[in-house]
């Protein structure tokens, strides 16, 4: 029987979600479910490890069972998950401790020793400046829970626990992609190896550091306990993976340099391709990731809650998306000179947890219209700022369109805000969820059904297409650099508040 499909497995902070595809591309059934996340005290999240197996597991089965699809004609897998969180296990792949969560703010003692001990070196061979990833979080680990630092035989990730315990494996056979080096704070991201200077510096034992692999590569197979909770077989191919951001962005068809990529979901990630590896140490504020597709580099920054902004909007003042787009879009750019801060968790591209949410402005003529264009326009702001950064490091960049994907990328008035903006033309793609086709697909590519990753990667687009207005780009031009000084300004308020 000819092995034809490929399942695709999102490991998100809200939710797991699998997909089954056939090798054309086309989606044959989906499952999802909700994540469980566990708050506890001061800045702690985190996630249960086998409540993280258990929905792939049942995610994977409930798809299965939608498809009618044989199992045996289920080729491989491939896992994307949260990228800047961490969780380790011991010798035998069993948990130690639970999942740490990129949301986790626990380790922030641990971002300022990094940042004065090496935090420019860190950025020159990471390419990421330190923040709330793994870097902070595993020195964390090993002063404040000091035996399971102890008991951990390597710190991996999410997507990495599941498919080691799908395939049975043990420690030693552990690893990370290099789409996640840039939040590792230990790694020579342009080498792809583990760096010894700064493994020494900060104390950490080279051999608690996996291996460091290409997202396509084979790491094992289904054993027989873990293909009869999914409903397959055993012996189906296992790849390695990458993470969450890396996959949409490669779902979304960002495979060659110059193309700007907008994730509107309920971060709002902004990443530009290019294949020049130039960390930003100036401004610290630019991600330099990796892309799937090797040589090629995505550039990143994000607000870690926009899209939750104009949630949190409506369920303070009721209605629905579509009644205020339509309010916003009667309004002229600028929202009366209005302006919003959507950092209601602190900023994070730069790392300034003294910036917090706020409006700036208000006046009695203002409206809750223009409450609510300006949350967009505070997105779009940031978005011209993190690309002028990109332009300066790489003056050569000149991409054609924004390409979008999200909820927020459905939004009319939202993204002519942001080709506004960046005065660059602005397509939204048909399918907001891009990253579980791109882990099948890699999958399908690292076991050899699929010869050209590349060629399978052309998402659809939406025939809108949004094109800028050269009065509306000056105005946010002026604006933005007003919104980047009262940015400044607020974090050096809550730097006096906290005494620092």
């Amino acid at each position: 029987m000819k092995l034809q499909y490929a399942v695709g497995i999102d490991i998100g902070t809200q939710g797991t979600k699998a997909a089954l595809f056939s090798l054309d591309g086309k989606k044959m059934s989906e499952a999802f479910e909700k994540s469980n996340l566990i708050y506890g005290g001061p800045g702690e999240v985190c996630q249960n490890a086998e409540d993280i197996y258990g929905s792939v597991l049942r995610t994977v089965n409930a798809l299965m069972k939608k498809s009618g699809v044989p199992p045996k004609q289920v080729a491989a897998m491939g896992i994307d998950a949260q990228m800047a969180g961490i969780m380790a296990v011991d010798a035998d792949f069993e948990a130690v401790g639970p999942y740490d969560s990129w949301l986790d703010t626990r380790c922030e003692p641990y971002i300022h020793t990094m940042i004065n001990r090496a935090g420019d070196e860190v950025i020159r061979r990471t390419g990421g400046p330190v923040t709330y990833t793994h870097g902070p979080k595993i020195l964390w680990r090993k002063a404040e829970r000091p035996a399971e630092y102890e008991k951990a035989a390597k710190f991996v990730l999410p997507g990495v626990f599941v498919a080691g315990k799908l395939c049975g494996l043990k420690a030693e056979q552990a690893w990370i992609d290099y789409t996640h080096l840039h939040f590792s704070g230990f790694a020579d991201n342009r080498r792809k190896v583990w760096d010894e200077g700064l493994l020494s510096e900060f104390g950490i034992e080279k051999d608690k550091m996996p291996r460091i692999v290409s997202p396509w590569t084979e790491v094992g197979r289904l054993t027989e306990q873990a293909a009869k909770a999914c409903g397959l077989t055993s012996g189906t191919r296992v790849v390695a993976g990458c993470g969450d951001s890396a996959a949409s962005a490669l779902g979304a068809g960002i495979v060659e340099k110059d193309m700007i990529y907008d994730v509107a979901g309920t971060a709002s990630i902004f990443s530009c391709s290019t294949d020049r590896f130039t960390p930003d140490l100036e401004t610290k504020t630019i991600l330099f990731s990796r892309s799937v597709i090797d040589g090629l580099y995505t550039p990143l920054a994000y607000i870690g809650g926009g899209g939750l902004c104009l949630r949190w909007f409506l369920e303070q003042n009721g209605r629905d998306y579509e009644y205020w787009n339509k309010q916003a879009e009667r309004l002229e750019a600028g929202s009366g000179g209005l302006y919003f801060v959507p950092h209601f968790s602190g900023r994070t591209c730069p790392n300034d947890p003294g910036v917090r949410g706020a409006y700036w402005g208000l006046s009695f003529h203002h409206t809750g219209a223009h409450m609510y264009r300006s949350i967009m326009e505070s997105i779009a702001y940031e978005y011209a700022y993190y690309y002028s950064i990109l332009k300066r490091q790489n003056p050569q960049i000149s991409p054609k369109y924004i390409y979008g994907a999200g909820g927020g990328a459905r939004s009319a008035v939202f993204s002519q805000i942001k080709a506004d903006a960046l005065g660059i033309p602005y397509r939204p793609l048909q399918e907001a969820d891009t990253a579980v086709y791109a882990s099948a697909m890699l999958a399908a590519y690292g076991t050899g059904l699929l010869g050209d990753l590349k060629a399978v990667m052309k998402a659809p687009l939406r025939e809108e297409v949004y094109l800028p207005d050269k009065e509306r780009y000056e105005i946010y031009h002026k604006n933005k650099e007003i919104y980047v000084n009262l940015l400044e300004a607020l974090g050096a308020f809550g730097e006096k508040e906290r005494g620092e």
